[in-house]
């Protein structure tokens, strides 16, 4: 007993030792997070994955000397990026001669959005108070001590089963930490504006460079807003200007000014570039107004919160029981009204951010502009491919059938009179040919245009498209009629994702949620399949994205291994002028 119990203490006192480290590892977290503030995303993605091995380790001790065993809850790493054959890496739209970028950023987004990164925070942040409890407790008790502290690093670090809402206080906790991120970032931003404006005092080469590192903080305001309160800012920036280009007598031109080397042109352009973007105002406008405006925000939640909760534990520590006991509905009255105020305050405050963060018409108009540049060669393409494509199933099918169709009639026409019988049994096989060929015929029409699609909309289209998909495929949403070719656009993108779940994401299951709202289809296919899902391992995807681009479409997809697979795909449309009904379809079915 007497060993056993001084074992116990030993390993209390180096678990205790080990969960102090945690604040060393917050720090170096918090300096990852400043760094990315101004950019520099590996740097965080490095304090992140920097200090698991120190959760890691933990686990392992608590399995070994708690007797509690304890699962690794991390999703799975993303692979390597993959080359392409023309020797480019892709992601989305952008091409880059090495991987390094692609796998940051994958990185990145893999490690932020695994709910076992904001438990890992947690845990970094209480473990040593509770590595603090574990000395006496362990000198009290021994075994049992260590018992628990297994249980709490289980509860802490091993895996938990997704819950679909938060509670009131986590909720309210939540924004806080929101508005504080909020806040943190639109200082960032100031502290990016700041030497922007410093570069102006004399015209210098810098400036380009200085606005674009502070469009990369704004950037994340506007990404971590979205994820965080639900508020979509939209980039408002111009097209950045195309690197000049000789002319005819190999001089390089920037206004009337003749030059010999494209270096000076492309720094003036961009420069002026830079400076004539409305936006770019607006951002150094917004550094210092969001600053204020959040500040006042926050200081008031921050305030109820902390000081209710500081409060709360000063009376119980400092006061006599019967005046602690008096107060103590005030400290909880405060704590619960500044909890109450934060996810109004953090959503008002990315609403106000918006005002200035987001894009103007100039800037809409001038974005769509370049993306319908991007686009039209893109759709050109396609139709060519497409045009092709139904030529040779013409020539190679229908055709073909016709022309045998042809000389069996030439035979019918010579066995008439001298051999009925087999004059009446090649009538039969044309009979049957030509049934064949009228089935092949109405396959190929199908695949042009599916008359369901012109008679009943997309939303009926779709469910008739799920029931003859080898997936349990559910479709719910009900649409109007919408433009004949946007709806032909979305059914032929939506039967490219259902035969990729079926074919390559070995999927049982799959859900399509349809939706329509001010002038935008939304359209949300989920998968139970194996995931992993890559544009540069096939051209599906890249023909879903070349489809809905030639109608200035969006399509992002989600898909990490193991699953699931989510596509969302966004159309601007109008309603058909000649619908004769609102609504065609149910809202509903499971095929």
């Amino acid at each position: 007993m007497i060993r056993t119990y001084l074992t116990s203490v030993r390993r209390g006192f180096a678990l205790a030792g080990l969960a102090l480290v945690s604040w060393l590892d917050l720090l170096l977290e918090l300096v990852g997070f400043c760094l990315l503030c101004v950019g520099l995303v590996f740097a965080y993605t490095l304090a992140l994955e920097g200090t698991r091995p120190r959760a890691a380790l933990t686990r392992r001790l608590a399995g070994r000397w708690c007797g509690v065993d304890v699962e690794p809850p991390y999703r799975p790493a993303p692979p390597e990026p993959e080359r392409e054959r023309d020797g480019w890496y892709r992601d989305g739209n952008s091409l880059f001669k090495r991987s390094w970028f692609i796998k940051w950023t994958k990185r990145f987004e893999w490690i932020s959005d695994d709910p076992a990164t904001g438990r890992d925070l947690g845990w970094q942040l209480w473990n040593p108070l509770a590595g603090l409890l574990l000395v006496p407790a362990v000198l009290l008790t021994g075994p049992r001590a260590l018992r628990l502290y297994g249980k709490w690093t289980r509860w802490w670090l091993g895996p938990r089963p997704s819950r679909a809402r938060d509670g009131r206080v986590k909720g309210g906790l939540k924004a806080l930490g929101f508005q504080l991120g909020l806040f943190a970032l639109s200082v960032a931003q100031l502290g990016m504006a700041i030497p922007t404006l410093l570069s102006l005092i004399w015209p210098s080469p810098l400036f380009p460079t200085m606005v674009v590192a502070g469009r990369s903080v704004t950037d994340t305001l506007r990404r971590e807003a979205k994820i965080w309160t639900g508020v979509r800012i939209d980039r408002p920036y111009l097209p950045e200007p195309p690197f000049p280009v000789p002319r005819a007598d190999g001089m390089y031109q920037h206004g009337r000014q003749l030059y010999d080397t494209p270096w000076w042109p492309a720094r003036l352009a961009r420069f002026r570039w830079a400076m004539f973007d409305r936006a770019t105002w607006r951002d150094l406008a917004a550094a210092v107004v969001n600053s204020v405006v959040l500040l006042l925000m926050v200081v008031p939640t921050a305030a109820l919160v902390f000081g209710g909760i500081g409060g709360l534990a000063a009376l119980w520590i400092s006061r006599p029981f019967g005046q602690a006991l008096a107060l103590t509905p005030v400290a909880v009255a405060a704590t619960i009204a500044g909890l109450l105020a934060t996810p109004w305050l953090a959503r008002s405050g990315a609403r106000f951010a918006k005002l200035l963060l987001g894009p103007t018409e100039a800037s809409r108009l001038a974005q769509r502009v370049e993306r319908l540049k991007q686009t039209r060669t893109d759709a050109s393409v396609a139709q060519a491919a497409e045009l092709r494509r139904i030529e040779r199933d013409l020539h190679d099918g229908v055709q073909s059938r016709l022309v045998a169709m042809g000389m069996k009639l030439g035979a019918v026409e010579a066995l008439i009179d001298s051999d009925p019988a087999a004059a009446k049994r090649l009538a039969a096989e044309l009979r049957q040919t030509s049934s064949e060929t009228l089935t092949e015929l109405r396959l190929l029409v199908r695949g042009i245009h599916p008359p369901v699609l012109s008679e009943r909309g997309l939303g009926d289209a779709v469910r008739a498209m799920a029931l003859d998909s080898p997936l349990r495929a559910s479709v719910n949403g009900a649409l109007p009629r919408l433009e004949q070719p946007a709806e032909a656009c979305a059914y032929f993108a939506i039967s490219e994702l259902l035969g990729n779940a079926a074919k390559h994401g070995e999927a049982r299951r799959v859900s399509i949620d349809l939706d329509y709202d001010d002038g935008l289809l939304r359209i949300e296919v989920t998968d139970d399949g194996k995931g992993g899902a890559n544009a540069a391992r096939g051209s599906g995807i890249r023909g879903i994205e070349r489809r809905l681009g030639a109608f200035d479409g969006t399509f992002a997809l989600t898909s990490p291994l193991g699953g699931p697979t989510k596509a969302i795909m966004e159309l601007p449309c109008q309603l058909d002028p000649v619908a004769s009904s609102p609504r065609t379809s149910t809202s509903s079915e499971t095929a």
